[in-house]
Order: structure tokens, then sequence, then C-alpha cells
């Protein structure tokens, strides 16, 4: 059974960057047709999906003007982990940030959340 297990800091200072680091296991991340991603809830909103690392390492991010330019991920095969990374960060990216595996548009298996609060 494949697990992701979310890690990182839960308070983070406004302008520094944010690094979230999901690690699977029960599965390798270059498992064919996986879309590792990114997606986060802000408080009393809906999900918002961030980005992806794909199983041949190739990324897209989402155009949202509320993450553009800002969002970055990476990964580890070594460790089985993908990171991801936003720079820049303010008061509105404080939300539950979830990692998850998506294969064919199928959101297969998801972490169980870890919450970010952007705060000075």
């Amino acid at each position: 059974q494949v697990q992701l297990q979310e890690s990182g800091p839960g308070l983070v200072k406004p302008s520094q960057t944010l690094s979230l680091t999901c690690t699977v296991s029960g599965g390798s991340i270059t498992s064919n047709d996986y879309y590792w991603t990114w997606i986060r809830q802000p408080p009393g909103k809906g999900l918002e999906w961030i980005g992806f690392i794909s199983y041949i390492d190739t990324t897209y991010y989402s155009p949202s003007p509320a993450l553009k330019s800002r969002t970055s991920i990476s990964r580890d095969t070594s460790k089985n982990q993908f990171t991801l990374h936003l720079t820049s960060v303010t008061p509105e990216d404080t939300a539950v940030y979830y990692c998850a595996g998506d294969r064919g548009g199928f959101l297969d298996y998801w972490g169980q959340g870890t919450q970010v609060i952007v705060s000075s």
C-alpha cells in the first residue's frame, strides 16, 4: 500500500521560503505514469492545486496569480521524496498542504496534510 507523509515547518515568517517534503513509502516516485502533486486548502476555502513533478522528472505549476513564479518542486529519488518550495510567502499562503499521487487524472494517494501558518 502506497503511503504519503508530508513534513516541514508549521510556522513560516512572511517573505521566507516554505519548503515541504513528501515521503512516499510502499511505491516508487519513478513508477510509470504517476504525477506527484501538491495541493493546499486555505482556511474556509476549497482545494487549490499547486503543481506536480512527474515520474520522469518533468514539472508543471499552477498559473494562478496567487502562485505563479513562486513555486518549484524537486525530487530525491534516493530518498523517494519530493519537495515543494514556495518563495516569498505571505499570510495568504496559510493553508493545509497535501501531497498526493495522481495517475490518469485520479488522485490515488493522499498524505494526511500538514498545517502551515505564515505569520510574523
